[in-house]
């Protein structure tokens, strides 16, 4: 695998596998596929794999034989499946191959990775994407274009993964890597996306039992569609992320919630000016979001030794709301291009 992030055409001949082809991992695999990569993909609903052949991939019947000889793996199954998952795939793949995934929450699969000796090659992570649709049908190879994709360094030998995987990630995604470790990721993930899951669930819900439903379905423009657009998320999907995440989405459910009885008190009282003030705050950080200036940095560190020095600027990095857009190593140097908020 190569450490340059100067084009996809120098990953001609990594051979990659797909675990879990549903809208995510199917994003990944027509990504893969598209960039003319040995790319094989597995589901484990026999349908799945069809569709993936008709969309001119390998798809083996087995497991085993999808990931059998690659030297990367994505797990993109369902949360309550991967740790399983991770420890057969890893039992059937050769030392050296990097191990990842995408799933919603970090922590518990990091644990568990460093509970069975597989921090050394797998690197927890998580595209920032995603769509109302599920499974393979609605998967694109552009899904994952620009997004923010997390993925969580550790030191020591797990640091040459990390490498080796966010210089992928760049240069065949387009993705901005966000480096982060397991806690700081479910803590801000579960404010970035897993409340507002809940938050659209209650508004569609509340919208779905009022006695005027029709009516107001009728009137709902741009504000309540993009409010409730993940609503439509399936179901189930929906719950295993906010029960992988449990105790830091009620966290940041208590903050919104306690603003809420904030706005709810100054409608109470009729006082417009804290009513002003309070959507003062939330338009500076809608402004935030819409708006942010960032400046390029570039770090080097030696490419051996243990990497905590390495390892630590990154997950600054990536807690301080910053990205990398580049890794190379190169005569015993890595070197990172980064991007940080100014």
């Amino acid at each position: 695998m190569t450490d340059d992030v100067t084009g996809p055409g120098r990953y001609v001949g990594l051979r990659v596998a797909v675990v879990g082809t549903g809208l995510i991992g199917g994003s990944v695999l027509l990504r893969l596929r598209d960039a003319g990569l040995d790319v094989t993909g597995w589901d484990p609903d026999r349908a799945t794999r069809e569709h993936a052949r008709r969309q001119g991939v390998a798809a083996p019947e087995t497991l085993d034989e999808a990931v059998a000889g690659r030297d990367v793996v994505f797990l993109c199954g369902p949360l309550p499946t991967l740790p399983g998952t991770l420890l057969r795939v890893a039992g059937a793949t050769a030392p050296e191959c990097v191990l990842t995934d995408v799933g919603s929450t970090k922590v518990e699969l990091a644990d568990f990775a460093r509970r069975h000796g597989l921090t050394d090659r797998f690197v927890p992570g998580h595209p920032m994407a995603g769509a109302a649709s599920a499974g393979l049908t609605a998967a694109t190879a552009a899904l994952l274009d620009d997004a923010a994709w997390v993925l969580c360094p550790a030191p020591g030998p797990a640091t040459d993964a990390f490498r080796r995987l966010a210089a992928l990630v760049v240069a065949l995604f387009r993705a901005r890597v966000v480096p982060l470790s397991p806690e700081v990721h479910d803590t801000a993930a579960a404010l970035a996306s897993h409340v507002p899951h809940l938050l659209a669930g209650a508004l569609a819900g509340a919208v779905q039992r009022a006695p005027l439903r029709d009516t107001v379905l009728g009137l709902a423009a741009g504000s309540f569609r993009d409010g409730t657009r993940v609503a439509g998320t399936p179901a189930t999907r929906t719950a295993n992320m906010l029960l992988g995440n449990r105790e830091r989405v009620l966290g940041g459910l208590a903050a919104v919630t306690a603003y809420l009885d904030e706005l709810a008190e100054a409608l109470r009282a009729g006082d417009v000016a804290a009513l002003t003030a309070r959507y003062g705050e939330a338009a500076a950080a809608r402004a935030a979001l819409l708006g942010r200036s960032l400046r390029t940095d570039v770090r080097a560190f030696p490419a051996a030794g243990d990497h905590a020095a390495e390892v630590a600027w990154l997950r600054e990095l990536g807690a301080a709301g910053g990205h990398l857009s580049g890794c190379r190593v190169d005569a015993g140097t890595v070197s990172y291009t980064a991007h940080l908020p100014t």
